[in-house]
This record gives C-alpha cells, sequence and structure tokens, in this order.
C-alpha cells in the first residue's frame, strides 16, 4: 500500500501546543508558517519589519535573529525554529559576514531551550554537480559562495543541537519572486513576450516548487528519526528551463514562448564590471549542463511526493494573476 502524500494532504493530524518558530519571510518562511497555522499549530516569525502572512495563529514580531538577546526574548514555549533567512545581498562577501553569525546564535539559542532546528539549503556545497545529486553525494566546494554553503553544513554538524537541512533546488511557486523562474520567466509569458534564459534553454535542471520544501521541512521537524541529517526536498524529475516555461503557459492557456539563452560568455564579460554579473556567473555551471537533483531517498523517508507540475504549475500561474 502506497502511504506517500502530497503537500496537499494534512500535515500533521495532531498539533503540538509548542510553538513552531520562523525566521524570515521568504517565500520559504512565508510558506512554512501558513501551513503550519492552517494546520493548527501555533506560529511566531520574526522579521526586521515585523511582516508576514494574516493568520490567528500567527503571531508576527520585529527581531534581529543574529542578536541572541532578541531571539531568546522570543523563544518561550518554541520546540521547533524553521531559519529561513537569507543574505541581504546575492554576495560571497555578504554571505560570509552575515549568515554563520547568525546561523550560531539560532543554534545556541534553540540548544539552550531544547529545540530542534530546520533549515532550507541548496546544491551550492555539492562537489560534483556534473553527476546526479543524492543524499550522499559529497558536499565539500569551497571558494565563493559555494564555500560559505559548505561551512554553514559542517557548522550544523559540529552543533550539539538537532538539526535536519532540507535540500531544495531552484525555486518556482506561490512568493516566488526573484528567481529564473519567479519574476524571470512567469511574468514574461502571462505578457506574451519572449523569454532570455541564462546557460542553456534544453539542459536538464532541477526546480524545487517551495510548497513542497516547506511540507518537507515541517515532515522532518517532526521526525527525530531524521534529524542530524541532509534530506533533500520532493523535486519532480529534472526538466529544462524551454520545458518549464512550456508548462507555465499551459497551466496560464496562453500561447508557448520564444525562448532563447544569454551565452556564460555574456555574463562572464559583463561580470568584469557588474559584480552583480560576477556573483551570477559563478554559478552558471548549474544551468549550462545537466543539473539533476534526486530526491527519492528523502521522499521515502518523510513519505512525502513533490506536487505534480501540472497542478503546481496551475497554482503558481494563479498567484503571479492575483498577484497582477
Amino acid at each position: 500500500m502506497n502511504t506517500s502524500h502530497t503537500v496537499h494532504d494534512f500535515i500533521n493530524p495532531a498539533p503540538s501546543p509548542a510553538v513552531k518558530l520562523v525566521t524570515g519571510a521568504g517565500p520559504v518562511g512565508w510558506t512554512i508558517a501558513t501551513q503550519l497555522a492552517n494546520a493548527g499549530h501555533r506560529v511566531r516569525i520574526l522579521t526586521r519589519s515585523g511582516s508576514g502572512p494574516e493568520h490567528p495563529l500567527i503571531q508576527k514580531q520585529r527581531a534581529d535573529v543574529g542578536q541572541a538577546h532578541q531571539l531568546r526574548a522570543a523563544m518561550t514555549e518554541v520546540d521547533t525554529v524553521f531559519h529561513c533567512i537569507h543574505g541581504s545581498k546575492y554576495n560571497a562577501r555578504v554571505w560570509e559576514r552575515e549568515l554563520p553569525e547568525a546561523e550560531r546564535v539560532v543554534l545556541n539559542t534553540a540548544g539552550e531551550v531544547g529545540a530542534v532546528v530546520v533549515f532550507p539549503e541548496s546544491l551550492y556545497s555539492y562537489s560534483h554537480p556534473k553527476e546526479p545529486m543524492t543524499e550522499r553525494s559529497t558536499k565539500e566546494a569551497t571558494g565563493g559562495k559555494r564555500g560559505v554553503r559548505t561551512a554553514l553544513l559542517q557548522a550544523r554538524a559540529a552543533s550539539d543541537t538537532p538539526t535536519v537541512s532540507v535540500v531544495a533546488s531552484d525555486f518556482f511557486g506561490p512568493q516566488v519572486l526573484m528567481a529564473h523562474a519567479g519574476d524571470r520567466m512567469v511574468p514574461r509569458i502571462l505578457s506574451g513576450k519572449r523569454l532570455q534564459v541564462v546557460g542553456s534553454a534544453n539542459a536538464p535542471h532541477s526546480f524545487t516548487y517551495v510548497p513542497d520544501l516547506a511540507a518537507a521541512m515541517i515532515r522532518a521537524a517532526a521526525t527525530p528519526s531524521v534529524w542530524n541529517t541532509v534530506l533533500h526536498a520532493p523535486s519532480n524529475p529534472a526538466l529544462s528551463q524551454r520545458d518549464l516555461a512550456e508548462a507555465f503557459a499551459a497551466a496560464a492557456e496562453v500561447a508557448t514562448p520564444k525562448v532563447s539563452a544569454v551565452p556564460g560568455w555574456v555574463i562572464r564579460a559583463a561580470g568584469i564590471v557588474s559584480t552583480d554579473m560576477r556573483e551570477l556567473a559563478e554559478t552558471l555551471y548549474q544551468f549550462q549542463e545537466p543539473f539533476v537533483m534526486d530526491s527519492k531517498a528523502s521522499q521515502a523517508a518523510l513519505g512525502l511526493e513533490p506536487t505534480p507540475l501540472g497542478t503546481a504549475a496551475r497554482a503558481t500561474v494563479q498567484w503571479w494573476r492575483d498577484r497582477a
């Protein structure tokens, strides 16, 4: 009998009286908080601005989670921390300055109250990304943003506080704005414009639907047998950027867009004078060649399956239309 479930199933049939703490209200933090609250959990979401989704079970609070005294004041009744903040800029130096210290504070503070910490993670640390990446793949990449992610994973492994890191590939879905499959793709398809993608339009590439990542993080937090491991978020088989654009167009019932690719050499050349382009060029390898994440082992461990592509594409398109 198949006991696997999708994100649409009830996440936890017995909500805990404890508080679930979420740091950050980006697409991951926002979605986790919403899913938890919809399942009957009390949620406290911490951001510097006090933003977050509206729900009777969600308490929004202003705090800088990198400041131990502010975080400690928000830990009352907390048994789980979903640490979903990201760097203030897409820049290796900024990441190195901001992220390790914030994680150190979160791990130490969570350890004081006996809470597990669950992290969303990327594929940046994987040493051999040209090969299909599994949970057992080596994660020792060095230099730049890749090296920062490797160091974060190592610090979590060394911590006495229980952790789970749930790896996702490039995001798409509701709340996902600045992303290859976000504002660079969906609104252009809806307005009938042609697409320019980076690297290759045809290379296989794994994409993760953010609600599936959120569901996996919630399930992992409630499953002590998977603590202190690295898991993969349930993700559908890899498809090209062209294929994903076609899926969005089909979901929106609009014409299939014309898709072209910006060659890597153009982005590298622009990186000579642009810091943003230089940071993008560092991860071009993810889009120029096959970049495939296998999540089957984690799906079995968590009892979850990815949302079918058509369903995910329709929800994504509807969110962008509602936003417009």
